[in-house]
């Protein structure tokens, strides 16, 4: 029986943090575009909201189905049980407090890269008149940021449970799972090869088996004489 912590769309998922300070940088670029043309508190109240509100109420009530890659995920009713234990463990609890916890976390940032944006004023590539369109590429680029926090945030979540815990966990029931979770893309079978055999199914075939379905008693060998 393998660990669930094998999953491989867990560390997929897990590594697109690293994507965050990208767009992070992206966001600042943004902000550093000209003048303010509303109120500070205003400007930020808007990147903040755009790039927090969307992924929070996803998390919060339809949490990403990490089983997919870009615009691809494997169907719902293809999923194992080992599988469908992972999805229930998205819906917890601690994974809505975990998700709160970053959107916080995120608009301590977002408030600290508006001060500080006017430093990069020399280097972003919109003129100074785009201010607008400067907010709005900071907007969108905060979404990603936050996009590619949660779900890390809460894959790590998962990837920290106790064995004994995720034993416990009941699988999530396939058929309420695209009313539940927010599942991206064009749905196929099957996305990644398969790291181990289902726990419900036989990784081999015995060699009980072999020598059962050999009941006429012949010698196997001679089978390719």
């Amino acid at each position: 029986m393998r660990s669930f912590r094998f999953e491989p769309f867990l560390w997929i998922h897990a590594a697109g943090a690293a994507a965050v300070p990208l767009f992070l940088g992206i966001c600042l670029l943004g902000l550093a575009v000209g003048s303010p043309v509303l109120p500070v508190w205003l400007e930020v109240f808007l990147v903040a909201i755009a790039g927090i509100f969307p992924i929070l109420w996803m998390q919060w009530f339809r949490p990403f189905y990490i089983f997919g890659i870009l615009a691809v995920a494997v169907k719902p009713e293809k999923l194992t049980p080992l599988q469908q234990q992972i999805l229930a463990r998205f819906k917890s609890h601690l994974n809505r407090g975990i998700a709160l916890f970053v959107a916080i976390l995120l608009a301590v940032i977002v408030w600290q890269i508006y001060k500080f944006s006017p430093l990069a004023a020399g280097v972003t590539p919109f003129p100074p008149q785009w201010r607008v369109a400067g907010l709005l590429v900071a907007a969108l680029a905060f979404l990603a940021s936050n996009l590619f926090l949660q779900v890390p945030a809460s894959v790590f979540a998962v990837l920290l449970t106790p064995e004994s815990e995720f034993a416990s966990t009941k699988p999530y029931v396939w058929e309420k799972v695209q009313q539940d979770f927010t599942v991206l893309g064009w749905q196929a079978d099957r996305i990644l090869p398969p790291v181990a055999a289902d726990t419900n199914v036989p990784a081999t075939v015995s060699t009980e088996s072999i020598w059962s379905a050999d009941s006429d008693g012949s010698d196997l060998t001679s089978r390719g004489e």
